[in-house]
């Protein structure tokens, strides 16, 4: 079906009552896998990136396995015969470069960086899958949910996001913007990191944040996460009793990351339920 002319497909989709979208769809992108995944119409999404059933990167490991996985080759794409291949803005460019000129057609994600990204990036999916009104409804979800996370109150405890090499995220970052649904206050705005840059373990120990929120080593052992280890962070992680958010939650700009926000909110009342009982 690929291979024929536009005005040929749009005519067999009429006649037989189908999607008027691509039929045979690839996604070599984490996030983008997991939008198809949410979206696509049964037998439309045909391979995604292996990384989609990396429990640690993907939230949707699970859902992945129903799906034959790739590595981002052109030459095993091509192979799968693909009407649509959605990538990254920052997939391998060797790939997407020698797909099109085969003939491809290649659309490339830009990552979400903000909450109203992820409501943009949904839409996207739908739009190039055909499933506009399938994202319509994940959309209308999502607004509700968000909505309701938000509610929090007028307290917010400040919060420090530390992860591997001192990296922390501002308000202009999707992690950034996490933190603030969840009705947190975050120590990087303090020091103007508006992006996300590495926080010295001095400026890290001299805010001394309400809550300190990492993320979960690797299991095999890495010099840029030393630092978490440093007496100081393993003082401030043990007194905020916040300790680490599934890293999965904040990897992609999809509705999981409401998972992010609602274990933060509940952090969030932990910390106020343990302030207002001293």
């Amino acid at each position: 079906m690929r291979r024929l002319p536009g005005i040929a497909l749009a005519l067999l989709w009429a006649a037989t009552g189908a999607f008027a979208g691509p039929s045979r769809v690839v996604t070599m992108n984490l996030c983008a896998d997991q939008l198809a995944m949410m979206l696509a119409a049964p037998g439309q999404l045909t391979s995604v990136s292996y990384i989609a059933r990396d429990t640690r990167a993907s939230a949707m490991a699970e859902a992945a396995l129903a799906y034959p996985v790739n590595h981002g080759l052109a030459e095993e794409i091509y192979l799968l015969q693909p009407d649509l291949v959605i990538a990254g803005a920052y997939s391998t460019p060797a790939t997407t470069d020698m797909l099109r000129r085969l003939g491809v057609s290649v659309v490339a994600f830009q990552p979400a960086q903000s909450l109203k990204d992820v409501r943009a990036r949904i839409l996207q999916m739908g739009e190039v899958l055909g499933r506009e009104e399938a994202a319509r409804a994940l959309l209308a979800d999502y607004d509700q949910r968000l909505a309701a996370l938000q509610d929090a109150g007028p307290e917010a405890p400040r919060a420090a996001l530390y992860a591997a090499n001192g990296f922390t995220s501002g308000s202009m970052t999707l992690a950034g913007q996490i933190l603030r649904a969840a009705g947190l206050r975050n120590i990087a705005d303090e020091f103007g990191y508006e992006q996300s840059g590495h926080l010295p373990l001095e400026l890290l120990t001299m805010s001394a944040p309400d809550l300190l929120i990492g993320t979960a080593p690797y299991h095999r052992s890495s010099r840029s996460e030393e630092v978490l280890q440093h007496p100081a962070v393993r003082r401030l992680a043990g007194r905020s009793g916040a300790g680490q958010i599934r890293d999965a939650d904040w990897v992609c700009g999809t509705p999981h990351v409401l998972r992010a926000v609602a274990a933060l909110a509940e952090e969030r009342r932990k910390f106020l339920e343990k302030e207002g009982s001293q």
